[in-house]
């Protein structure tokens, strides 16, 4: 029978650090990591056992490309034809939800965790989870970081080296450090580059 895992509380603060049983459990989550990043990028069957393994849901055709890491794998769950890019970092101390059809360019961090702003709570170890959602149809740019808390609503781009910090809408262009909504997706978008036709 499976021990029961740890509840993490989500936007309180918790002892995140110098807790035996949460480092149990990421150092579990990080041995499954280092499985997975050592097989070979094209062996798909052994990538999926151990992500089914790791992650808390994953639907069909999902891909995350080595290295991935995450602290504890059980609180990720992802949609239908998801793709991840080179060093996706997920620290989920929340859950963090991804709909179908989400893209992730390489080098991208998505954290649910606050460390304490009062030096003295800090020092002692205590954190906030907060969770995150990512919305269907999202592009995430490369070099992203999406902040604890943070919705991205569906159809949305997050445009490369964005720091994504409040909730983005769906259906617009979104990009900055702060991330900002810049404009709505429109259909002159469909029509931006000419279509390849081939002979």
């Amino acid at each position: 029978m499976n021990k029961k895992r740890p509840e993490i509380p989500t936007d309180c603060l918790f002892q995140a650090c110098y807790n035996p049983e949460l480092e149990e459990e990421i150092r579990k989550c990080k041995e499954k990591c280092y499985q997975f990043n050592r097989l070979s990028p094209n062996d798909r069957d052994g990538q999926q056992k151990i992500l089914e393994e790791l992650l808390g849901g994953m639907g069909e055709n999902v891909v995350f490309t080595p290295p991935f890491w995450c602290d504890y794998g059980y609180h990720i769950f992802v949609g239908d034809f998801f793709y991840a890019n080179h060093n996706l970092v997920i620290t989920d101390g929340a859950e963090v939800r991804f709909g179908d059809h989400v893209f992730i360019a390489p080098d991208c961090c998505i954290t649910t965790a606050e460390h304490a702003i009062d030096p003295e709570q800090r020092k002692a170890g205590m954190e906030v989870a907060k969770p995150v959602c990512i919305g269907n149809n999202v592009w995430i740019g490369a070099g992203s970081t999406i902040l604890a808390g943070v919705t991205i609503g569906d159809n949305s781009v997050i445009g490369a080296g964005s720091v994504v910090t409040k909730d983005i809408p769906a259906g617009v262009v979104a990009f900055g450090v702060p991330c900002r909504v810049m404009r709505e997706i429109t259909d002159a978008d469909r029509y931006r580059y000419p279509l390849y036709q081939p002979q």
